[in-house]
């Protein structure tokens, strides 16, 4: 049976056997519902108020939920058979804290009795995606964002960054955006989430974005309940935002700046290989017009460092920005088991969890 791969995001958990060159099998919300005492689940009406995350900002919250969902996601998504369970790859993201690795490696063995298990860093799978060991990436995810150095095929902790801002601030911004252009319209957060995937895009440049707010075609858009809401410029402070994060009132450089400041902690000798393989990832790196402006800030830079963007290989799914964490892993899974690099079941119960530290990199 082929390994099984897990990217489990803040919104969305993507799972499949490791087939490298095809998408995740399984994409489904992280989020869950939480089940009523008489068995059932509460109308639509109410689910606000009972769903639960078992991940926040990437990392791992309610360890009751996750294996629920893990549950849900192996025997019933994927087919896994109780007593006949197989191998598994997990992808860590930025900065897993040692005590969350710890136990999920201990939830694995002891609640779903897997065979074997692994874990790589996120930024090094999303390198392997397009055919590198080194290079930087950066991942807008949905709860946080990630910028890392990577040389070959290890991370560069010190220089890497962290930031607990991502896509769900994004679609707070454009609500709040939107409910003052709209004060008659009752937006929920699951339409401004689904308006942010339709209508956002990224401006050409800053003079471009400075001119879209005097003056922007507006779009009519129906919303679930029958609501009419416009949207115009707004569609644009979504990746603005990314550039200029004072309008998410930040006192921080853009992206494409920090991004440079994390290279540019790195030995000199690396500069190059990492500038020349700069990885975009995240459902948010996908929007219109982002990919264009992200190597126009780049290119404006003043710093002899300009980092220059990587296009994945023709024979990758084109949702790659996407999955490129999934796809790595698959990559990945198809190295270190049959080579025998996982954690074994024997190694488990000889060493504990510990053993996922010196097994895994």
């Amino acid at each position: 049976m082929e390994a099984v791969v897990v990217d489990a995001g803040s919104k969305l958990l993507k799972a499949g056997f490791a087939i490298p060159d095809q998408a995740p099998s399984l994409v489904i919300p992280t989020q869950m519902k939480r089940v009523i005492d008489d068995g059932s689940i509460a109308d639509n009406s109410s689910c606000e108020d009972i769903t639960y995350d078992p991940i926040v900002r990437g990392f791992i919250r309610d360890w009751d939920a996750l294996e629920d969902l893990l549950h849900h996601v192996l025997y019933t998504g994927l087919g896994w058979e109780m007593g006949n369970e197989g191998q598994i790859l997990f992808t860590d993201p930025l900065l897993t804290p040692k005590a969350l690795r710890e136990q999920l490696v201990q939830l694995m063995f002891e609640t779903f009795n897997i065979s074997g298990f692994y874990a790589s860093e996120q930024a090094v799978l999303s390198l392997y995606a397009v055919g590198r060991i080194s290079g930087c990436t950066l991942d807008i995810g949905h709860g946080k964002i990630d910028i890392a150095p990577v040389i070959e095929g290890a991370v560069n902790h010190i220089a890497s960054r962290r930031f607990e801002i991502g896509g769900i601030d994004l679609t707070k911004l454009l609500a709040q955006e939107l409910s003052k252009s709209n004060p008659h319209v009752s937006l929920k957060m699951s339409d401004a989430e689904k308006l942010k995937e339709k209508y956002s895009r990224c401006a050409k440049d800053e003079i471009g974005y400075e001119k879209i707010q005097q003056n922007c075609r507006k779009e009519q858009h129906i919303l679930p309940d029958g609501q009419v809401i416009t949207i115009g410029r707004e569609a644009y402070i979504v990746g603005e935002a990314l550039f200029q994060p004072s309008i998410l009132g930040l006192e921080a450089h853009g992206i494409v700046e920090q991004l440079v400041h994390s290279i540019s902690a790195v030995s000199s000798e690396n500069h190059r290989q990492l500038l020349e393989s700069t990885v975009l990832c995240g459902g948010t790196s996908t929007m219109a017009g982002f990919e264009d402006r992200f190597q126009l800030e780049a290119n404006l830079c003043s710093s002899a460092i300009c980092p220059s963007l990587v296009k994945p290989p023709e024979y990758m799914p084109e949702s790659l920005a996407k999955f490129s964490a999934w796809i790595g892993g698959a990559i990945l899974a198809k190295v270190v088991f049959p080579q025998n690099q996982h954690v074994t079941k024997a190694d488990y119960d000889e060493s504990g969890p510990s053993i996922v530290h010196r097994k895994c990199f």
